[in-house]
């Protein structure tokens, strides 16, 4: 069967659809807190600001850094600075006694070679103060006469030390003793306190306060066991280093 006029009609027609709606004012007004306004205008400003101050301040702490690591490259380049080194060559005890009143009566005898290796840097020493300890006791200190030291130099210092001494050692430090009596050898710390000046050229740095560590086990020359021992060249530690 033919379709009819009509039918044709009805789909030609302009009709797709129901009609959109109007657009209502109110929501095209409408803006949500911090997308727009003065106030977003506002923390957009501070924001940005914060970032440049930020940018700003890395910017400077970066420069500073290199710049202080490229003076540290240089002076190490131009320098070429190398720990001094501290080692005891000789040490004997003539006496080394404790009394059942805990008192000690010792006698110390030490030499001591200072290494200088640098070719551009000399050291003034000006103070110098040695101690001895044993078992962490100290019962001796004394200062030796100060020096300088010039560059690719080797120095020899010695010291004696001899007197009485209260020391409070606990059980484990008089078995400790008890032993180094039977083996004719004393296991004494020496340590050095040191202030010093490097020279650079012309120039004269700032005091430094290192301090030297020597662990020595050392031989006492009355004890019989003592024959078949011999003291042994024992290097020294630098540690603790600081502006004076």
């Amino acid at each position: 069967m033919a379709p009819s006029p009509d039918h044709h009609s009805a789909l030609n027609g302009a009709y797709y659809g129901p009609s959109i709606p109007p657009k209502d004012s109110s929501r095209s007004t409408f803006r949500r807190p911090g997308r727009g306004g003065p106030g977003s205008c506002l923390c957009c400003c501070f924001e940005c600001l914060g970032c440049c101050v930020f940018q700003l301040i890395l910017q400077i702490v970066l420069t500073v850094l290199f710049v202080l690591g490229l003076i540290a490259f240089l002076f190490w380049l131009i320098f070429r600075p190398n720990l001094v080194k501290f080692h005891v060559t000789g040490a004997e005890l003539t006496q080394f006694n404790l009394s059942s009143s805990n008192v000690l009566d010792y006698g110390l005898d030490f030499n001591v070679t200072v290494r200088n290796p640098n070719r551009r840097i000399g050291i003034y020493y000006d103070s110098i103060e040695v101690r001895t300890f044993y078992e962490g006791q100290r019962f001796d200190s004394q200062y030796l006469p100060p020096f300088y030291q010039g560059h690719k130099n080797t120095t020899y210092i010695s010291g004696a030390f001899q007197g009485q001494q209260v020391l409070s050692l606990d059980s484990g430090a008089l078995k400790a003793y008890q032993t180094d009596q039977t083996d004719g050898l004393y296991g004494i710390d020496v340590k050095v306190y040191l202030r010093v000046r490097f020279k650079l050229g012309w120039f004269k740095t700032l005091k430094f306060k290192p301090r030297v560590k020597c662990g020595l086990n050392v031989p006492l020359s009355t004890s019989s066991a003592a024959t078949a021992a011999a003291f042994e060249t024992t290097k020294c530690h630098i540690g603790y280093w600081r502006i004076a």
